[in-house]
């Protein structure tokens, strides 16, 4: 079944995009919650005049976006946590301390667009992607220290 997104789905597209879902997927999940619609011929033709009358503002939005990437590829991140006398930390690091350690430097980032690939439980260096746009996005080294 191909559906057109309304909204990004992680791991599956962004918005705009026309995908290829199982039949249950797109009836039971993205039909019913409101993030796709059947991507019928009339469709594809209405998201492609859309499209191409927004394409002056997503250039903009993909600009921005690369601005913000160039402002943060020099940034790293030190993250205290709680952690017991052999250095796991109680608990983990998740996307959400990295994003709040990115605001108090001066950066508004969506927590749902930081993906930390390994689970963070012991104190050392690690890596955040940062997907600031579907075609821009930027690596942030991170230190979790003891507290």
């Amino acid at each position: 079944m191909q559906v057109i997104l309304k909204e990004d789905v992680a791991n599956l597209g962004y918005k705009d995009d026309v995908v290829t879902v199982k039949d249950g997927y797109g009836r039971n999940y993205l039909l019913p919650q409101g993030k796709a619609v059947i991507a019928t011929e009339s469709a594809k033709k209405v998201l492609a005049e859309n499209l191409k009358q927004r394409a002056h503002k997503l250039e903009k939005i993909k600009k921005d976006a690369e601005a913000l990437a160039a402002k943060l590829e020099g940034v790293s991140l030190t993250i205290g946590a709680k952690t017991s006398s052999t250095g796991t930390i109680f608990g983990s690091v998740t996307n959400i301390q990295v994003s709040e350690a990115l605001e108090k430097l001066g950066y508004n980032i969506e927590r749902k667009t930081i993906v930390i690939k390994d689970a963070v439980k012991e104190v050392g260096n690690y890596k955040a992607i940062l997907k600031l746009h579907k075609e821009v996005s930027v690596e942030i080294p991170f230190e979790v220290v003891s507290e």
